[in-house]
C-alpha cells in the first residue's frame, strides 16, 4: 500500500463558500479552476487509477489558511464545512481516501478547541493542519498553546504547511518578492524557522507526545545539518545583547536531536538527492510518502509518479521502503487499513 499523506483538495461546497467570503481573491478561483483534480472527484479518481488500487490518499484543504479567509465569526463555519466534506469523502470512498487532516479556525481559539474535539471524536480526523505562521505570528505564540496541548493529549500529528505571501519582499525597500522567490525559497525557509522556534521554545520537552509532519522534507533543515548541529551547539556566541547560552542549558537535548524528532514527507517534487538527504537526516521511522498532488505541471499526476519513482529507486531494503510508503503513516495516524 502507498499512503499519500499530503494531497490537497477543495471540496465544492467549501470552495463555493470560500469564494463568497472572499470574492476579491479572484486569483485563487482562477488557479483552482485550472487544477480540476482539486474539486472534480472523477478527475481525481482518473489520476489515482494510474497508480493502482494500493495507492490511497490522506486529504487536506489547501491554502489559504482559514484565518486569512474569514473573521473569527466566519472561520468556524468554514472549518466545519471543510471537515464535514472531507469526512464525507473518506466515509463514501474508503478504498480511495483513508483519512484526513482537520482544518482549524485559529483566529477563534474557543471554536478551534471545539473543532479539534469534534473533528477527531465525531468525524474521525487523523490530526490537524496548521501553517508555518498564524497571521504573521510564530507558532510558539502563547495563544496557540491549546492546539499543542490538545494534540499532545490525543497523540495525533499536526501537519504543518508552509505559507509566505508574494507581498513579503526579498529586500528592504522593495514592494514584493520577485520571480516567485517567496514560494521557491521562501516556503522552505518558513518551514525551517517554524521548526527552530518550536525546538528552542522547548515544545518537545513540554509535550512528550508532540508529533509534527513537516511538508517538503523539513524545508532546509536536512541540508543544513552542520549549521543546525555543531552550529547551534554554540548558541549565543554570535550574540552580544543577550545571553542565549541559557537556552541550551534549559533544553534536555542537543538542538540537533530535537530537529530529528520532526516527521517529514517526501513531497520534494521528484528530487532524488533531496529525498536521500532527508531520509538520512530524519531516519526511516520519521519519513512518510507524500506527493503534494495536484500542484504539478500535469495537474495531479506528475508529482505522484516522480515521487514513487524516486522511492522505488532508493538504495534501501524492502522493509524500509514499506515504512515510508505506509508503515509509518499507519502507526503515526493510527490508521486501521
Amino acid at each position: 500500500m502507498k499512503i499519500d499523506v499530503y494531497t490537497h483538495i477543495f471540496p465544492q461546497k467549501y470552495f463555493d463558500r470560500m469564494l463568497e467570503v472572499m470574492p476579491e481573491h479572484k486569483d485563487i478561483g482562477k488557479r483552482v479552476r485550472g487544477v480540476p483534480m482539486l474539486y472534480d472527484i472523477d478527475e481525481r479518481f482518473r489520476v489515482m487509477d494510474e497508480f493502482g488500487e494500493d495507492y490511497v490518499q490522506i486529504l487536506s484543504i489547501t491554502a489559504p489558511p482559514l484565518e486569512l479567509i474569514g473573521d473569527p465569526k466566519v472561520s468556524p463555519e468554514l472549518a466545519r464545512l471543510a471537515n464535514d466534506e472531507m469526512a464525507r469523502l473518506v466515509n463514501q470512498y474508503p478504498d480511495r481516501f483513508v483519512g484526513f487532516t482537520a482544518s482549524l479556525p485559529l483566529n477563534n481559539m474557543d471554536a478551534t478547541v471545539d473543532e479539534i474535539h469534534r473533528a477527531i471524536k465525531e468525524l474521525g480526523a487523523n490530526g490537524v493542519q496548521m501553517f508555518t505562521n498564524f497571521n504573521g505570528k510564530a507558532l510558539d505564540t502563547p495563544e496557540l498553546l491549546p492546539v499543542f496541548e490538545l494534540m499532545n493529549e490525543y497523540d495525533l500529528p499536526i501537519w504543518v504547511h508552509p505559507i509566505r505571501p508574494a507581498t513579503m519582499a526579498d529586500y528592504v525597500g522593495e514592494e514584493k518578492s520577485k520571480y516567485e522567490i517567496w514560494w521557491t525559497l521562501g516556503w522552505p525557509y518558513e518551514t525551517s524557522v517554524m521548526m527552530a522556534r518550536l525546538v528552542f521554545g522547548g515544545y518537545f520537552d513540554k509535550f512528550e507526545n508532540l508529533k509534527i509532519i513537516t511538508h517538503h522534507m523539513g524545508g532546509m533543515i536536512p541540508y543544513f545539518e552542520g549549521r543546525v548541529g555543531p552550529g547551534w551547539d554554540q548558541l549565543g556566541v554570535r550574540t552580544s545583547d543577550e545571553d542565549l547560552s541559557v537556552i541550551l542549558k534549559q533544553l534536555k537535548k542537543r538542538p540537533l536531536d530535537y530537529f530529528k524528532m520532526f516527521y517529514a514527507d517526501t513531497a520534494v517534487f521528484g528530487s532524488a538527492s533531496a529525498t536521500r538527504c532527508g531520509l538520512d537526516f530524519f531516519g526511516e521511522e520519521n519519513v512518510l510518502f507524500a506527493s503534494d498532488s495536484p500542484f504539478d505541471p500535469e495537474k495531479g499526476r506528475r508529482y505522484i509518479h516522480d515521487t514513487i519513482q524516486v522511492i522505488d529507486q532508493l538504495d534501501i531494503t524492502a522493509e524500509v521502503r514499506e515504512k515510508i510508503y505506509s508503515g509509518n503513516a499507519k502507526r503515526l495516524l493510527k490508521l486501521k487499513v
